[in-house]
């Protein structure tokens, strides 16, 4: 909250689909067992986003509670647990953090059990298994992140909120709402009332209809009185999703195999963080399709505001 107090942090890129393509992670599944079978694949992403401005390290710990990895129907789960995948994730975004100075975090998305129906006890027990490793491996906040329901987001921050850290909540909306066709704005009202203390998206569309979706959110905070409690956060796929429908490039014809004509460049990047920092955004990143010379656009574009900071290379 201190560096967010002192201006804007560039968050790291999209480890599902860089891993991917480099032959590391399965497409479809993008769960993130490669932390335990492949760490120096892990390692080097972290420190090609480290290097190239990024203030954050976040563990890869995408999809990796148990329900998800018995979801998707690989030997993860039985084979390491959520919970050593976690442990070991975390561990890596703690090793390179500390060649730079980063701050780590942890992070939690939706989950199987939820769709399921099975109730808010069993959804929370869920995210309490992963939180339990962060806090025990003493990242430094918490993310819920990619969340297309704000109940079940809801119910995220909560137990986010049991560790006494800060929390930050990214849902994967567009400007048309969540999944149920709740209005972003008031998703962004109930995340902050539930505890967060940053508020935004990530995923699903590109940096300039993210932003239209942060700009709803930052509607429905000021009117409802909470814009100067929490801070706002972005991060947007690298992918031009003009054309998407409510749940952005996932269902695109083209996904996920076929999405590079749509890969956004360096001047796009540019204007994304001068859009996002004067629309009052002060957590930017990036998610999906983001490498690390998008990062480095971000750090080049806002080094003035950040006291003259690129990157490592620099």
């Amino acid at each position: 909250m201190e560096r967010l107090a002192e201006g804007p942090i560039i968050g790291d890129g999209g480890f599902v689909f860089a891993l991917e393509r480099r032959g590391y992670v399965k497409a479809g599944p993008w769960t993130p067992e490669a932390a335990v079978e492949n760490p120096d694949a892990v390692l080097g992403l972290h420190r090609e986003f480290l290097r190239a401005g990024s203030d954050v390290m976040q563990a890869f710990t995408f999809y990796a509670s148990d329900d998800k990895l018995d979801n998707r129907g690989n030997s993860a789960a039985e084979k390491y647990t959520g919970y050593a995948i976690n442990k070991r994730a975390a561990e890596l975004a703690k090793q390179v953090a500390a060649e730079g100075g980063a701050l780590t975090l942890g992070g939690v998305s939706q989950c199987p059990t939820y769709l399921s129906g099975a109730g808010k006890a069993e959804v929370q027990e869920e995210f309490r298994k992963q939180i339990k490793v962060f806090v025990e491996s003493d990242l430094d906040f918490l993310l819920c992140e990619y969340f297309e329901h704000i109940e079940e987001m809801e119910w995220a921050i909560e137990v986010c909120k049991e560790s006494g850290k800060p929390v930050a909540s990214t849902m994967c909306i567009g400007p048309m709402g969540d999944i149920d066709g709740v209005p972003a704005a008031e998703c962004a009202v109930r995340m902050a009332k539930a505890g967060s203390n940053v508020v935004g998206v990530n995923c699903h569309f590109d940096p300039f209809i993210s932003l239209e979706t942060v700009k709803l959110m930052k509607q429905g905070l000021e009117a409802a009185g909470l814009l100067d409690s929490v801070y706002l956060m972005c991060q947007p796929l690298a992918y031009h999703t003009l054309d998407a429908g409510k749940q952005g490039f996932i269902d695109l014809p083209e996904f996920p195999f076929a999405l590079e004509p749509r890969v956004c460049t360096r001047w796009d990047m540019h204007r994304y963080a001068r859009e996002a920092y004067e629309l009052g955004v002060r957590y930017i990143g990036g998610c999906c399709g983001f490498e690390a010379y998008h990062i480095r656009a971000i750090s080049e574009e806002l080094s003035a505001e950040r006291g003259g900071k690129v990157s490592m290379g620099s």
